[in-house]
């Protein structure tokens, strides 16, 4: 439901408050509650903060903000509400009534934003070893967002994999615009060639949008005249693209291109190549790998079960799915940058759980979390490699 021009945005707040019934069936599922066992980290707790931030019962404070800024936004209490809590729109109605937080690195956000400046300054750090000499300067010391921003920039990107290509489809079924979005773009280009492919031999044309931030950056951080700027865009590179159906391969952009974009099939592409997954077969692959599943795919997308589906139509290969929530890598956008404590003691937990699993590759559809695992697995002199399970997908692809 979205809120009416003429609603004031506290009244809003307010009355998505009231839906929760207190019943704290959220508290066993919230990776920060778990975290810290303090109730001011849980739903239940934030949702209390924000309604009475919404009434006047208690001014803004750094204090008070925590908890909201803290908060994942991984919807595990939404998808367990028995009251139908709409919390997504709660935290970003209240994060916007707020406005972004002081420590939120706007700069490192920037970069990011921009795929085009993200890429040269990407190849620039290590053309110049920046890796070894920036951990030196004061922006850039241990538990900072310059840092952490550094542990995943030192990382390489998926190499280019011998993909073959779909032919065009004599009679497409459908023409299914691919969103590239921002990070993603750059970092996860092999991701975006392997969905093509795959999606032209299950029968559609797929034609490739600009490449730029949704939005998602800004609406959860708080930023809604940016979040409303990209979503702006968004409509409009839409309307260009003269598509049936829009696709993404970070599921990170989903929520927010959906609210966008209201009335278009919004997916990341699991859903519409399970359907279709007659059209497709692959080559064996005897290989044990771990699939984690960000929470922004299990609970937004809803697309977990087609993703294994799809891997599991691959001859030999062993499929091993890492334990659902509460676990949540700590990825979660901006949050490794603005938390990066916070962010690595929730992936500590994550990375106990892939180890157990005994495997030889570990599979993430989302580019934070996997940039995230990775310099993590890194940090412990983990030799694991990660893969985007369409990459994985489409090099096992036999036409």
């Amino acid at each position: 439901m979205i809120a009416m021009p003429f609603e004031k945005p506290q009244h809003r707040i307010a009355v998505l408050a009231d839906q929760c019934v207190q019943c704290g069936l959220c508290l066993p599922v919230c990776p920060t509650y778990g975290l810290d066992g303090n109730e001011a980290e849980s739903p239940r707790g934030r949702i209390a903060i924000a309604a009475a931030l919404a009434r006047g019962q208690v001014a803004p404070s750094p204090a008070l903000r925590e908890p909201l800024d803290h908060c994942l936004g991984c919807l595990n209490c939404q998808r367990v509400c028995p009251a139908g809590v709409q919390y997504e729109e709660l935290l970003v109605e209240t994060r916007a009534l707020l406005g972004p937080a002081p420590s939120r690195p706007g700069w490192l956000l920037a970069l990011v934003k921009r795929p085009a400046l993200s890429r040269w300054l990407r190849r620039l750090a290590r053309w110049t070893g920046a890796t070894y000499w920036l951990p030196a300067l004061p922006g850039f010391r241990a538990g900072s967002a310059g840092r952490a921003a550094l542990s995943l920039l030192a990382l390489k990107g998926e190499e280019r994999a011998a993909t073959r290509e779909a032919p065009t489809p004599a009679q497409p079924m459908a023409t299914v615009a691919l969103f590239p979005g921002c990070a993603a773009s750059v970092q996860d280009a092999e991701a975006e060639r392997a969905a093509q492919t795959l999606l032209g031999a299950a029968g559609f044309r797929v034609v490739r949008m600009p490449a730029f931030c949704c939005g998602a950056l800004d609406a959860h951080d708080g930023d809604a005249a940016g979040a409303a700027a990209s979503a702006a865009r968004v409509q409009q590179a839409w309307r260009a693209a003269g598509a049936d159906h829009l696709v993404t391969v970070t599921p990170g952009c989903l929520g927010t291109l959906r609210h966008a974009l209201p009335g278009v099939r919004v997916d990341d592409p699991y859903g519409l190549l399970a359907e279709h997954i007659e059209r497709l077969r692959f080559r064996p692959l005897a290989l044990r790998v771990a699939v984690h599943v960000p929470c922004t795919q299990s609970n937004v997308a809803r697309s977990d079960a087609a993703l294994m589906k799809l891997l599991q139509r691959v001859p030999e290969l062993n499929v091993q799915r890492v334990p659902a929530p509460p676990y949540c890598c700590g990825a979660a956008g901006s949050h490794v940058l603005q938390f990066p404590a916070r962010a690595s003691l929730l992936r500590e937990d994550m990375l106990s759980s892939i180890h157990t699993l005994d495997v030889q590759r570990l599979l993430s559809s989302n580019i934070g979390c996997r940039l995230h695992l990775a310099a993590g697995l890194a940090g412990q002199a983990s030799t694991l490699p990660t893969m985007h399970p369409l990459t994985l997908l489409a090099q096992q692809w036999e036409p």
